[in-house]
């Protein structure tokens, strides 16, 4: 069969298969191989790369969720990631609870929060919706620094590895696998959602509110859902996020975190999943990048204080140019660089011209 011969599904179970072609079965094969065998031929560098890449796409899928499918602006998910953390630290502080206790107690006060702070979006739209999820981040944050300073923990939480049975989780490589699988999952889950019942009702309150409640949608119900979901899948990132690092500790839970996140899912492409994962590659990258960069420029000893000022003009300039030249994200580059590939030698023109 040519490379450019079109795959024809020919069953309701072909059009739900998550796979759907040859090629990308062959990708995929290949792709599992090369994550199974990278972790044993990386530096530890490059090792921690990939698990902050794993573990930021989890908070990055659940605010494509939010966002880009339901079409519910939120500035409050670095305080989502921060609940989960902070649920952790105390847990884990006060109780010495184990991992299968902080990691579905994060789970759940995330969900309530996100019932909490979503009901304003039954009223709320736009920019205020925005400005109430940007409350909820402060208030995190706020209790979170009480109770450090209140338990004399000035200089943050210090957290032990968590285990699974006789299994501790501490080295790299360990890690690497446990987030790679948790990313997995979640991606697997937020694929199978869109594609549901509450996916497609996401999508329709999106695009058009009312018309979406004129044709049965149960507006209040899936905007709550939307909420609950991603403030769940979000929390949990953040209770990894904690065990990761072994340390809790209010300035990482910063605003700019919150900007990082947006990133992602715009430079990525709103409403993809697939953006969502190159979104969050690169953005985990970019600072990394500029150091590299400053480096190999030899950018004088006197200049690098500035480096960090620079991470911050990065992803602000370089979301204005998505939106401004390409909406689409790197998602839409990709598609067009398909297609070209796939109809070479053949051009494709716009319908009506010849």
């Amino acid at each position: 069969m040519p490379f450019a011969s079109g795959y024809f599904k020919t069953s309701y179970r072909e059009d739900l298969s998550l796979v759907e072609t040859r090629t990308r079965r062959l990708f995929l094969i290949l792709l599992s191989a090369a994550l199974v065998a990278f972790p044993f031929i990386a530096s530890p560098f490059l090792l921690d790369l990939s698990s902050q890449v794993f573990l930021a796409l989890v908070g990055a899928l659940a605010l494509m969720l939010l966002t880009g499918f339901a079409g519910q602006i939120s500035l409050g998910h670095a305080g989502f990631i921060a609940a989960g953390a902070y649920v952790t630290a105390i847990l884990f502080k006060e109780l010495s609870a184990p991992l299968w206790v902080t990691l579905p107690a994060s789970g759940l006060v995330g969900a309530i929060l996100g019932v909490i702070f979503g009901l304003p979006s039954l009223r709320l739209k736009g920019v205020y919706l925005a400005l109430s999820t940007l409350a909820m981040h402060f208030i995190v944050v706020y209790f979170g620094a009480e109770y450090e300073s209140r338990r004399d923990f000035a200089t943050g939480i210090v957290i032990k590895p968590p285990a699974i049975g006789p299994f501790t989780i501490r080295d790299p490589v360990t890690w690497y696998f446990v987030l790679l699988f948790v990313a997995v999952v979640a991606l697997i889950f937020s694929i199978n959602l869109v594609r549901s019942r509450s996916g497609r009702a996401w999508v329709a309150i999106r695009d058009r509110e009312v018309v979406a409640e004129a044709i049965g949608v149960r507006v209040r119900l899936y905007k709550l859902s939307a909420f609950v979901t991603g403030a769940v899948m979000t929390s949990v990132s953040g209770c990894l996020f904690a065990y990761y690092r072994g340390f809790v500790s209010v300035e990482a839970y910063t605003l700019f975190l919150t900007i990082q996140y947006v990133a992602m899912i715009i430079i990525g492409g709103l409403g993809s999943i697939l953006g969502t994962i190159l979104g969050t590659i690169f953005v985990v990258l970019l600072p990394y990048t500029i150091d590299a960069a400053g480096r190999a420029l030899h950018v004088p000893d006197r200049l690098t204080t500035y480096m960090f000022a620079m991470q911050y003009s990065a992803f602000g300039l370089i979301m204005i140019i998505f939106l401004v030249f390409e909406p689409g994200g790197l998602v839409a580059i990709w598609t067009r660089a398909r297609n070209y590939f796939i109809l070479w030698p053949f051009r494709r023109k716009a319908f009506g011209r010849y």
